[in-house]
């Protein structure tokens, strides 16, 4: 049975988080003495001499009538990075007294952030095709367990995962499951924001820095029941979303035809960068993907990896990572841009040929 009050940290329990100015005032007014700002301005076209909006509400809202969600179910944060560490610092007791399972391969930053906090991990690798390892999942869980990241579609896969398992997760898994949906908006999987009524224990993240293409922004999203976000908010900074970023994101969601638009080009753009580079010999597998990018096996990623960089192009190396040998990820460009990197791993395969003996 979940119990959110069992599983935070006694010194969560006993906070009185830090109260602003422009928490303790709610309403007009024409004369700002009270949170110790330069009355005379900012040397900026834009006056940014007042403090923003603690809580994000105009941007809240926005996101609600998009998203579908309630306002007060939504935490913004300065990328996912900031409620992940959040929940690191909320829930898991440090020192080894708690512990959270990751399923390898996945997004890095669950783990550094468990390394910041001194949390315990214990890592259940995906299956050969990328998938939940239930049995394993089962086995590694215990009363110490706080918290379970499961990447969807999945960095760096690019696959999604299978949604019965994770409601299966859900079901009887007694902490918190956390689903990052940074590439949801490129998947056919439908997100499990509309999921918060049914699991208390479920906490999805989704960003603007990818579908939205606002990375230089920074805006992270969690949604969650009520009773977490009351919890991100006691422990967030007090001013954590600039008000430049707020202003920004705001008019950024006035165009959400344009990013379906986009959306729906990155994928065919996805789909035809795969049947191209599935015709190259150097290419052993093309992963299947939900996501902005592709996973991509090799006969030598590292390589590839530095003649593209030679040529101008970056791609990521992942050929280290658990289950992903001779990969590199790719993401997904312009169709001039994914033109360039297929003529370039052409010109790679004519350059590593045996020359014939006269």
């Amino acid at each position: 049975m979940f119990n959110l009050e069992s599983l935070l940290r006694e010194n969560i329990k006993r906070l009185v988080p830090y109260s602003s100015a422009r928490d303790e005032f709610k309403g007009q007014a024409s004369v700002f003495l009270d949170a110790n700002e330069n009355a005379f301005g900012s040397p900026l076209p834009v006056n940014y001499n007042r403090y923003p909006d603690p809580m994000q509400w105009p941007l809240k809202y926005k996101l609600a009538e998009i998203k579908g969600v309630p306002p007060q179910n939504i935490f913004l944060g300065n990328g996912s990075d900031e409620p992940i560490d959040l929940l690191y610092r909320a829930f898991c007791n440090p020192g080894g007294r708690d512990n959270v399972v990751l399923c390898p391969p996945t997004y890095g930053m669950y783990e550094v952030s468990a390394h910041i906090n001194d949390v315990t991990i214990r890592k259940v690798s995906l299956t050969p095709d990328f998938q939940l390892d239930l049995e394993g999942l089962q086995q590694a869980v215990d009363e110490n367990t706080k918290l379970v990241f499961i990447c969807s579609p999945n960095n760096p896969t690019g696959n999604s995962i299978n949604r019965s398992d994770i409601e299966l997760l859900l079901n009887n898994f007694d902490g918190i499951v956390v689903i990052d949906e940074a590439y949801i908006n490129f998947s056919r999987q439908k997100s499990f924001i509309q999921e918060l009524t049914e699991y208390p224990n479920l906490v999805v993240l989704q960003t603007l820095s990818k579908a939205w293409g606002l990375a230089g922004l920074r805006v992270g999203m969690a949604f969650a029941g009520e009773d977490i976000i009351n919890v991100f908010n006691k422990v967030k900074p007090p001013y954590n979303i600039s008000q430049a970023t707020q202003e920004l994101a705001l008019q950024a969601l006035d165009n959400v035809a344009r990013v379906n638009e986009w959306i729906r080009d990155i994928v065919i753009e996805r789909d035809l960068l795969s049947a191209g580079l599935e015709q190259l010999p150097q290419v052993l597998n093309v992963y299947p993907s939900d996501a902005n990018f592709i996973l991509v096996q090799t006969t030598d990623a590292k390589g590839i990896y530095q003649y593209l960089t030679e040529h101008g192009i970056v791609v990521r190396d992942r050929s280290k990572v658990e289950l992903c040998m001779g990969c590199l990820r790719i993401t997904v460009g312009t169709p001039e841009e994914n033109v360039q990197l297929l003529d370039a791993l052409k010109t790679f395969n004519l350059k590593t040929e045996t020359p014939v003996s006269a």
